[in-house]
């Protein structure tokens, strides 16, 4: 698809991919908490689907732009790549054994590793979605100016080093350091996208923009609370195991695991910009979460 100047959106306008989206979630949301039995494991997809397509279509008439309208090929790219990442997650919660799945004893491996991998699917996209829907609102530009943080030779090694220290403690000694579960992979990719020239958030720190960590972190926590909220009368569903946090439990999730999210949205931010680098290039400047591509995209308009 084109790229598309917000001086050619009516305001009037709500785009195919809203109202797409919004059907979705009024089928699928009374479905997945009515039915009795199992149901979550088919209808986890459409619902998740129907909020991507749904921010999507708000963001779009928010900001003239969006992921799916600027690039689709970009944007189905976030479902193949957020499958396998979450599975990574899934091999350390093996081990840590934080969460897991009620209903799961149903299904055959096979059957659970597809249905699963299409559930995975929606992680990503949801995040960034709900990142570019925060980056559209004025607030956001108040985190332009702030704190300079360069990819100096200092910060990439000490990145590197924590990286492998904090990866190391989660496996050691899982029952204490679980927390580290959403900390160590982002301390590791950080360093070998900046060496592979891939976009880094650090590309924005540099010069003071924080608008984008803002726009992740709070995106992340919109899902999170979504997330849990429609989990909390489904079936398959999933239940945690966090001692000693099983306290202020919001659904399923005590309150402070919700800030595991934080950092969950950075990975997934160099997750994607790690993997799409190695297929093509122009998925690198795909997110808008502040601004800056949406004002290259008018001045090339």
């Amino acid at each position: 698809m084109a790229n598309i100047s917000s001086n050619s959106v009516d305001p009037r306008h709500w785009p195919r991919q809203f109202w797409i989206g919004l059907g979705l979630i009024v089928i699928f949301w009374p479905l997945n908490w009515l039915l009795n039995g199992l149901r979550t494991h088919l209808l986890f997809f459409p619902l998740w689907l129907g909020f991507i397509l749904t921010v999507d279509g708000i963001v779009y008439r928010r900001r003239g732009t969006s992921l799916l309208s600027r690039n689709w090929r970009a944007f189905v790219a976030m479902f193949l790549i957020s499958a396998p990442v979450w599975w990574l997650f899934e091999v350390i919660n093996w081990h840590t054994q934080n969460w897991q799945y009620l209903g799961r004893e149903r299904f055959e491996p096979l059957t659970y590793f597809v249905l699963a991998s299409i559930a995975f699917s929606t992680v990503m996209p949801a995040v960034f979605e709900a990142s570019e829907l925060v980056s559209t609102f004025g607030w956001t530009r108040h985190f332009e100016v702030g704190p300079r943080l360069r990819p100096t030779a200092t910060v990439i090694r000490a990145s590197v080093i924590a990286g492998f220290v904090t990866l190391a403690l989660l496996l050691a000694f899982p029952k204490i350091f679980f927390p580290l579960t959403w900390v160590w992979l982002y301390l590791l990719l950080v360093p070998l996208n900046h060496r592979l020239g891939r976009r880094t958030l650090l590309s924005d720190t540099a010069a003071g923009n924080w608008r984008p960590v803002v726009s992740l972190v709070v995106g992340v926590l919109i899902c999170g609370f979504f997330w849990e909220f429609w989990n909390f009368y489904a079936y398959p569903k999933w239940v945690y195991h966090v001692a000693p946090f099983e306290f202020w439990h919001v659904f399923e999730m005590p309150l402070l695991g919700y800030g595991g999210y934080i950092p969950f949205s950075l990975e997934l931010f160099a997750s994607f910009h790690l993997v799409s680098g190695f297929f093509a290039g122009s998925t690198q400047q795909v997110l808008d979460l502040g601004g800056g591509l949406r004002r290259r995209v008018q001045l090339r308009g």
